[in-house]
C-alpha cells in the first residue's frame, strides 16, 4: 500500500506544498513591464525545469517504494523463521527479528543519498521554487490578458460603432440613389408633365429641407465666430421718398401696406390661423390662379428689447443678410437707386425635386412720419418684384414674383421715477406680410406645407439674431 501511495501521490504532495507557499509578494517580484510573449517564454522554461524535477522526484519515490517492498519481504522471511524456531541473521550480522530496529534501519537508509543518488530535500526546495515561479508568471499572464481583453473590447466597440455608422450612411446613400435613379430624369422633376405624384413630391421636399436645416445648424457656429459690424444710419436718411425712376412705385407700395397690411384679420373668415407660438401668429388666405398657389401670408409678433428702426435696418442691410437668411444661395445688388432703395437679384437654394427659384426685387426702407404724437414710431421695409435689363430671366431658374413688407412699431413703457429708458422698457410689434407667386408647377399642398413650416422659423431666427446684435448697445429709435 505504501508503495502505491508513493507512486501515485508523491509528486502531487510536493506540488501542493509548493503551492501553499505562493503569495502576492512573489507575484509582485516579477517585472510588470514584460510582455505576454516574454512571459510565455518563461512558462516554457519553467515547464522544462518542472518536468525534469518531476522525473527526479519520481525516481526518488520509486526508490523508496522499492526499499519498502524489500523490507516487507525481509519481515515475511523473519516471521517464517520464527515459526520454525530458528533465529536468522543478515549478512551484516544484525538480527532482523526486531521490528522497531528494522524500521530504524530502513529510514536511515532512506535519509542517505544512496537511493539513486538523489538529495530529496534539495530537490523538494527546488521543485517548490519552480512551482512558485510558474504561478507568479501565470498570474502575470492573466493580468496581461485581462488588460488586453479590455483594450480589444474597447476597440471592438469602436469598430462596431463605426460599422453601424457606415451601414446607416450606406443605407441612406442607397435609398437616395434609388430615389434619384427612379426620379432621375426631367419627367420626375417639377414640370407640367411630371410623373412624380404629390405625396412623393412632398416627401422629397421635406427630406431636402431637413438636410438643409442640419447643414445650417453646423454652419451657424462658424457664422457666430465672425462678428460683422453694421452701422445704422440716422432715421432722417430714410424719411425721404427719393427722386429715382421707381420713386412713385415705392410710395404707392408703402401707402398700400400702411393702409391694408396693418388691418386686423382676427375676425376675418377668409384668413385662417395656421401657426400660433407664444406671441407669434401666422395667418393664411388661400388663393389660386390657373392652378398656382398665391396664398397671402400675414404674421404678427412682439419682440422685447429692440426698436423698429433696428429690426428694419438688419432686415434691409445686405451686409448681414447671410448671417440670418438660410434660404438664399447668392445675391448681388443690381443697382443702387438711393440711400434707402436698391434693386437686388438673388437665387434661392434648390429643394429637389422642385426647380430652383430666383427673384429680382426692389428693396426700400422707410421711416413713417407720425400724424400725431400718440402714434408709435413706425418703420417699414418693402420688397416687390421689378424688371431690370441687367437681370433677365434664364432657363436655369423659375422667376418668382414677390410683394413683401415688414412693418415694425416701437412701443415704449415709461420707466419708473427719473430712470432712463432701457431695453427693458421697449417692445416692438412686428407685422410681416408676404404675397408670393412661386411660378412653376409645384403641387399646392407642398407649397402650403413649406410656407407653414418655413415662415415661423424665419421670423424667429431673424428676431433672435437682432436681439443678439443689439444686446448691450445704445438704443436706436
Amino acid at each position: 500500500l505504501l508503495k502505491l501511495y508513493l507512486r501515485r501521490h508523491g509528486s502531487m504532495l510536493s506540488l501542493t506544498s509548493a503551492t501553499s507557499g505562493y503569495s502576492a509578494t512573489s507575484t509582485s517580484s516579477f517585472k510588470k513591464g514584460h510582455s505576454l510573449r516574454e512571459k510565455l517564454a518563461e512558462m516554457e522554461t519553467f515547464r522544462d525545469i518542472l518536468c525534469r524535477q518531476v522525473d527526479t522526484l519520481q525516481k526518488y519515490f520509486d526508490g523508496c517504494a522499492d526499499a519498502v517492498t524489500k523490507d516487507e519481504l525481509q519481515r515475511d522471511k523473519i516471521v517464517e523463521d520464527d515459526e520454525d524456531g530458528f533465529p536468522n541473521t543478515r549478512s551484516d550480522g544484525e538480527f532482523l527479528h526486531n521490528n522497531n530496529g528494522s524500521k530504524e534501519k530502513l529510514f536511515q537508509c532512506l535519509s542517505h543519498k544512496g537511493i539513486n543518488g538523489i538529495d530529496f530535500k534539495g530537490e523538494a526546495i527546488t521543485f517548490k521554487a519552480t512551482t512558485v515561479g510558474i504561478l507568479a508568471t501565470l498570474s502575470h499572464c492573466i493580468d496581461l490578458m485581462v488588460k488586453r481583453e479590455d483594450s480589444w473590447q474597447k476597440r471592438l466597440d469602436k469598430e462596431m460603432e463605426k460599422r453601424r455608422r457606415v451601414e446607416d450612411a450606406y443605407k441612406s446613400a442607397l435609398s437616395e440613389l434609388k430615389m434619384k435613379s427612379h426620379f432621375g430624369g426631367p419627367d420626375y422633376e417639377e414640370g407640367p408633365n411630371s410623373l412624380i405624384n404629390e405625396d412623393e413630391f412632398f416627401d422629397a421636399v421635406e427630406a431636402a429641407l431637413d438636410r438643409q436645416d442640419k447643414i445650417e445648424e453646423q454652419s451657424q457656429c462658424e457664422k457666430s465666430r465672425i462678428q460683422r459690424s453694421s452701422s445704422v444710419p440716422l432715421g432722417d436718411v430714410y424719411s425721404s421718398v427719393g427722386s429715382h425712376r421707381f420713386a412713385e412705385k415705392v410710395e404707392e407700395m408703402v401707402q398700400n401696406h400702411m393702409t391694408y397690411s396693418l388691418q386686423d384679420v382676427g375676425g376675418d373668415a377668409n384668413w385662417q390661423l395656421v401657426v400660433e407660438e407664444g406671441e407669434m401668429k401666422v395667418y393664411r388666405r388661400e388663393v389660386e390662379e390657373n392652378g398656382i398657389v398665391l396664398d397671402p401670408l400675414k404674421a404678427t409678433h412682439c419682440v422685447k428689447g429692440v426698436t423698429g428702426h433696428e429690426l428694419c435696418h438688419y432686415f434691409w442691410d445686405t451686409d448681414v443678410r447671410n448671417d440670418w437668411e438660410t434660404t438664399v444661395e447668392n445675391f448681388n445688388i443690381v443697382e443702387t437707386l438711393s440711400d434707402n432703395a436698391i434693386i437686388i437679384y438673388q437665387t434661392h437654394k434648390r429643394v429637389w425635386p422642385a426647380s430652383q427659384r430666383d427673384v429680382l426685387y426692389l428693396s426700400a426702407i422707410r421711416k413713417i412720419i407720425a400724424n400725431n404724437e400718440n402714434d408709435p414710431d413706425t418703420w417699414l421695409v418693402c420688397n416687390f418684384s421689378v424688371e431690370h435689363e441687367n437681370a433677365q430671366p434664364n432657363n436655369r431658374c423659375v422667376r418668382a414674383k414677390i410683394n413683401i413688407a415688414m412693418i415694425c412699431q416701437t412701443l415704449v413703457s415709461p420707466p419708473e421715477g427719473d430712470k432712463e429708458i432701457s431695453r427693458d422698457n421697449i417692445l416692438c410689434k412686428i407685422t410681416y406680410v408676404a404675397n408670393v407667386n412661386p411660378g412653376g408647377w409645384a403641387p399646392a399642398s407642398v407649397l402650403r406645407a413649406v410656407a407653414k413650416r418655413e415662415y415661423p422659423k424665419f421670423l424667429k431666427r431673424f428676431t433672435s439674431y437682432v436681439q443678439e446684435k443689439t444686446a448691450g448697445k445704445p438704443i436706436l429709435f
